[in-house]
């Protein structure tokens, strides 16, 4: 059964060069490098997930090609589901059930197709997190990895 809170809980999605808002909540930001030309104290963060930001091979084949958006995203959720990820990932859900508001900060230019709005996604759909990500698949996956090792 899903809890109310959990389904009434807003998720945003904001460039962090943007101005901070009492309305934001709290402020994650999901880039792995830190934004150019600020400093910690102007954008207010309560958490720093740098391992929830796509691999620089990723990041940098997408940045040549947006029009790749639906396989950037794809592929995104695959990574995801990596070791490296499911700490980072693990805190987001946590801080998602914990907080009435969370906004997820990222760099990039494109406002429209980013990493921050592929997370959005799976936070707003935390009852049917697509195929290979969320608490439940992470487990699924180191489980499985452990059995091809031990072949």
């Amino acid at each position: 059964m899903i809890e109310e809170s959990r389904k009434a809980m807003p998720v945003a999605v904001k460039r962090v060069y943007e101005s901070v808002s009492r309305s934001d909540g709290a402020r994650i930001l999901v880039d792995r490098l830190w934004p150019r030309g600020l400093r910690k104290t102007e954008i207010a963060l309560h958490e720093w997930l740098r391992d929830l930001a796509p691999s620089d091979t990723l990041r940098t084949w997408f940045h040549a090609q947006p029009e790749r958006w639906a396989l950037f995203r794809k592929r995104y959720l695959r990574e995801l589901s990596r070791p490296e990820a499911e700490r980072d990932l693990q805190k987001l859900y946590s801080l998602a059930h914990k907080r009435k508001r969370l906004t997820l900060l990222y760099a990039s230019k494109n406002e429209k197709h980013n990493n921050a709005v592929v997370l959005k996604d799976l936070l707003d759909g935390m009852r049917k997190p697509p195929t290979g990500t969320g608490p439940g698949a992470l487990r699924t996956m180191r489980m499985r990895d452990a059995a091809v090792r031990r072949r």
